[in-house]
């Protein structure tokens, strides 16, 4: 499997940018996550990347080999870059039964009858399709088709699997099935997979790396963990987490090269960092995850309850305390009356600091309140 290498790659149409100098480096047998809002440039990367866009500038390589350069006026067709490209709507022929869809496109290119049928047989036994070699798409579930649509693309042994959405079309239950099965799929293959999607739990729980963009401009590129507890700036804070991060305005005074005084919500805090940072303004936000701010009849903060949301095993509970409206999740299905008061505090280690006028993370680590 080839390493994939993005330079300065751009795409513009007139004045629009759809993206905008990427830099990116796809790591062999990786699953890498394109992530962000529609628009925000990441289906024109991927489709760039498989050679179906032409980049306006840039250069791509598939490990040493240059699959497209600006300057070099290098340009591979998709077909020539030994790569899989699996559709949102499957595109299956529906007048094929299931075995001859996945065996079309090795017919193709010209393989032997005893290859091909070795081939289809693999791949039925690898996504677990057998009994259905005989069925057209039409007598499937979405789940089926799916993994038919799947056994079609890497059935001629692509480099790399381009991945479109392609759950999107799937129901709730068979989305999380579905995924179950890709990171199965994925690690048995060991090949390189690029998705792209705007479900944040897809990339949170499929991705080696979540790529997230952002109006064709790279936010982050980091593990999904990473991502999610040291985001890069207020942006990639605000769009990866469910309920999402609690931003929060306040102000900050130095006292030590790893400690500051905050000032927020009426109350004072001292803010201690994993390691020292400096304060470009003392205008910053303070970044507090949900599961950070837990209820209890000790805690040090009050506010009221302004709206409870049980879902079975977790509750989330919208505190409001002075103009602000938090969010704290709790293990468990409890129910607040409305206004009613409600403890709670600021715990752990993950607590993140930003400068409000750049939006970028200064610090992370825990906070206390005076």
């Amino acid at each position: 499997m080839p390493r994939i290498t993005l330079h300065n790659v751009t795409k513009q149409w007139g004045k629009f940018i759809g993206v905008n100098n990427l830099n990116l480096e796809i790591e062999d047998g990786s699953f890498i996550t394109l992530l962000g809002s529609s628009g925000c440039g990441k289906t024109t990367t991927l489709r760039m990347i498989a050679g179906l866009e032409t980049p306006t500038r840039g250069e791509i390589r598939f490990d040493d080999k240059l699959m497209f350069s600006s300057e070099k006026n290098i340009n591979v067709p998709a077909a020539k870059r030994e790569v899989g490209f699996l559709f949102q709507n499957y595109a299956l022929w529906p007048h094929m039964t299931v075995y001859q869809n996945i065996a079309f496109g090795l017919e193709t290119l010209k393989w032997k009858k005893n290859d091909i049928h070795a081939r289809v047989a693999e791949m039925l036994k690898t996504l677990k399709i057998e009994q259905f070699a005989e069925r057209y798409p039409a007598e499937l579930s979405g789940g089926q088709q799916q993994r038919v649509a799947i056994a079609r693309t890497l059935a001629p042994k692509p480099r790399v699997l381009f991945m479109d959405e392609p759950l999107s079309n799937l129901d709730a239950k068979l989305r999380g099935e579905m995924r179950t099965e890709l990171k199965r799929l994925h690690k048995d293959m060991g090949s390189t997979f690029v998705y792209v999607t705007h479900d944040q739990l897809e990339a949170m729980t499929l991705s080696t790396k979540i790529c997230l963009m952002n109006e064709g401009v790279l936010q982050q590129y980091a593990p999904p963990l990473t991502v999610y507890n040291e985001p890069a700036n207020l942006f990639v804070a605000d769009f990866v987490g469910n309920p999402a991060m609690n931003i929060i305005e306040a102000t900050a005074r130095k006292l030590a090269a790893n400690t500051a005084e905050i000032d927020f919500l009426g109350h004072k805090g001292i803010f201690k960092a994993d390691n020292a940072f400096d304060l470009k303004s003392d205008k910053i936000s303070l970044g507090i995850r949900p599961e950070f701010l837990p209820i209890s009849d000790a805690g040090n903060l009050e506010g009221l309850a302004y709206s409870t949301l049980p879902a079975g095993m977790e509750t989330t509970v919208k505190i409001k305390i002075a103009s602000d409206i938090l969010s704290s999740v709790v293990f468990g299905a409890i129910d607040y009356e409305t206004d009613a008061k409600i403890r709670f505090s600021i715990a752990g280690s993950g607590i993140l600091l930003f400068d409000r006028s750049s939006g970028l993370l200064v610090a992370k680590g825990s906070i206390s309140i005076q």
